[in-house]
């Protein structure tokens, strides 16, 4: 038999385990080169605002291959260990090392190159839909066409090509540090054969859960108030990061243990097949691969919280820009307002005009704020708040020594503590005005620019309006005291009018906003952001699941000799296969929860910066991840079926 031959048959026998290794390379080549054609696409060009797409792209597919390597790296070291045996038999018929490695690094070069060219082809089958849910995503309208790229085609080439000189590196130094003996028994070693649980690991498993639930209480004390300092808020983010970690590596490594190991104790050692084929298989494997592990749950954790902030600001775009803009269109100066409703007139176009006058004052607020802790340190009891009459807003009425606040930023209301009603005093230049404010459920009615994005407005009597603009303090107005607001009659007519607001040339010292145009912009941006993380965070589920599912089809291999057993017994397929659901539960399960929980904890410590809903897009993400993830838990299901059948 010649070399060539037993290589093709090598590479036909093995080729049935490594379908999914070549299916996430076939995905991995096509996601990068996908992402790179974006990179070069002049299409991009139309991706405009604070974050430019080639960059972002460029950055994303950095992290790209970053991810891929790991992954790939990681796989061929699982595979090379399964062909130990084969390897071994190669020896022992007279076969040199190098002669081993050239026949590996042929049926890897067919196989990787393989996976390479489809890789491609698919990617760039797909760079034209990958474009348009970009477009899609962020509203752009633009037309989506589909585009060879040279330069695409030969970054990917040379990136893959460094990753396989990579893995033919590490089957080299596999094979050269290998003896036959020891290449029979890299296979058959056990993961944690361990019959009693130590004292010392028994700490190490509530350790580990302590850890994670320190860090939990910490997060989610983040930006309550009690951390009066950035050198305490810095303190405080370092040590949630590292608790989280370390407790969440022992959590693997004797936490799992330590809980299956009192349930067990719990049955008092009696366990059915269903138990000992899960509980017993999983409290002893989890140690072994407590770093993996770590890392898959920590990164899972990391993805699912940034694509829930990114999506919770994309889905909250419109509420912002309200909040905002709470006008169709905004201006500060009267000549700039006159000039856009005569381009409104000449083209028809319905609309009515508010005026409202507004005042910057400093407010007394030491006593609402002064008696909780949560707002010490974190503002001053002095308050530069814009304050209107209530001659501006239809049906309220205030009295003399009454003052209405409006509703303050989700944001502003996380960081300090208000109370809904109490004492203040407006200080004038020359004159202290004692008011008493109530919180009433209403959003400012004027341009963020006058609330500082957040603040709340302050709703006066007439008669101490004038008093107060009698007492200005000159330092503490704004460039324009005059919120203009323009409203479309036609909410059909908005985004016509909106184009002829873009095309105006607007003084350069006025304010100006387009409440369209503040929403398009969240959305593009975050949009952005949103689809970059989601390819990312899609590869790592990918590649983290066939690594997961890997480790399982190794196992089941290991296993098979006890399934022989327990089948000549008098065991059933079914009863072996309720067990094995069961460990794939665990197995998939116990990371994706955690990695859940820590993701959870991560978005709802910070979530009000980004977006004023928070339930709604983070259930989203998570059920959407968790429906992916499961498919890998379901195909090694179907592989242990397949071993339980051919193991009698």
């Amino acid at each position: 038999m010649s070399i060539n031959v037993l290589m093709l048959r090598n590479l036909r026998k093995n080729i049935r385990n490594y379908y999914l290794y070549v299916f996430a390379l076939v995905f991995s080549v096509a996601l990068y080169f996908a992402f790179v054609t974006l990179q070069y696409d002049p299409s991009m060009d139309a991706v405009e605002g604070s974050i430019k797409g080639g960059a972002a792209i460029k950055a994303a597919s950095v992290l790209l291959v970053a991810i891929v390597s790991i992954f790939l790296l990681y796989a061929n070291t699982i595979f090379i260990k399964r062909r130990g045996k084969e390897i071994g038999l190669f020896q022992l018929i007279g076969m040199t090392k190098n002669k081993i490695f050239r026949i590996l690094s042929a049926e890897n070069f067919i196989l990787y190159f393989g996976s390479l060219i489809l890789g491609i082809a698919v990617g760039f089958s797909i760079s034209k839909l990958i474009l348009m849910i970009l477009f899609k995503i962020m509203g752009i309208d633009a037309i989506a066409s589909l585009r060879f790229s040279t330069p695409a085609l030969v970054q990917t080439l040379i990136v893959f090509f460094v990753i396989y000189l990579l893995i033919m590196l590490m089957n080299y130094g596999f094979i050269k540090r290998q003896s036959i003996l020891s290449l029979f028994r890299v296979t058959s070693t056990t993961e944690g054969n361990v019959k009693k649980l130590s004292v010392f690991e028994m700490i190490i498993g509530i350790a580990g859960i302590g850890l994670i639930l320190l860090g939990y209480s910490i997060s989610s004390r983040l930006f309550s108030g009690d951390l009066t300092s950035m050198t305490e808020l810095s303190i405080a983010m370092i040590t949630i990061l590292a608790s989280v970690i370390i407790g969440t590596y022992l959590f693997y490594k004797g936490s799992v243990s330590f809980i299956f190991h009192l349930i067990r104790k719990k049955k008092n050692g009696y366990l059915n097949i269903k138990e000992v084929l899960s509980l017993s298989s999983i409290m002893f494997r989890m140690k072994s691969n407590a770093v993996l592990l770590t890392v898959i749950t920590t990164v899972s954790a990391l993805a699912i919280g940034l694509l829930s902030l990114s999506y919770i600001s994309f889905y909250s775009a419109e509420k912002n820009a309200k909040l905002y803009v709470p006008s169709d269109f905004i201006l500060t100066d009267i000549h700039d307002a006159e000039r856009f409703k005569e381009v409104l007139t000449a083209k028809n176009l319905v609309f009515t005009e508010k005026k409202t006058e507004v005042i910057q004052v400093d407010v007394n607020m030491e006593k609402v704020l002064g008696e909780t802790p949560k707002s010490s340190g974190i503002v001053s009891k002095i308050m530069t708040l814009p304050v209107i009459s209530e001659n501006e807003l239809e049906g309220i009425d205030v009295s003399p020594d009454e003052t209405y606040f409006t509703k303050t930023s989700s944001a502003l209301d996380n960081l300090i503590s208000m109370k809904d009603e109490g004492p203040i005093e407006f200080k004038g230049a020359h004159e202290v005005i004692p008011q008493t404010y109530t919180t009433i459920n209403k959003d400012a009615p004027i341009l963020g620019y006058f609330t500082g994005g957040g603040l709340p407005v302050a709703i006066v009597d007439e008669t101490v309006f004038e008093r107060l603009q009698n007492n200005l303090d000159p330092a503490l107005q704004k460039k324009s005291s005059l919120n203009i607001g323009i409203d479309m009659k036609e909410r059909a007519s908005v985004k016509q009018a909106n184009e002829l607001f873009q095309n105006m040339n607007f003084k350069k010292d006025s304010i100006t906003d387009s409440q369209l145009e503040t929403k398009n912009n969240q959305k593009q941006n975050m949009g952005l952001i949103m689809f970059i993380v989601a390819f990312l965070g899609l590869t790592f589920l990918i590649t983290s699941g066939c690594i997961l599912y890997f480790k399982q089809m190794d196992e089941s291999e290991n296993e098979k000799p006890n399934y022989t057993i327990l089948r000549k017994l008098g065991f059933t397929q079914g009863d072996l296969l309720r067990g094995i659901q069961m460990k794939q539960l665990f197995n998939f399960g116990i990371p994706l929860v955690i990695g859940l929980l820590h993701s959870y904890f991560a978005v709802k410590s910070g979530w009000f910066f980004f977006g004023t809903e928070l339930m709604t897009p983070m259930i989203l993400v998570m059920l959407l991840y968790t429906a992916l993830y499961s498919i890998f838990a379901v195909l090694s299901v179907f592989y242990y079926k397949k071993v339980i059948k051919e193991s009698l």
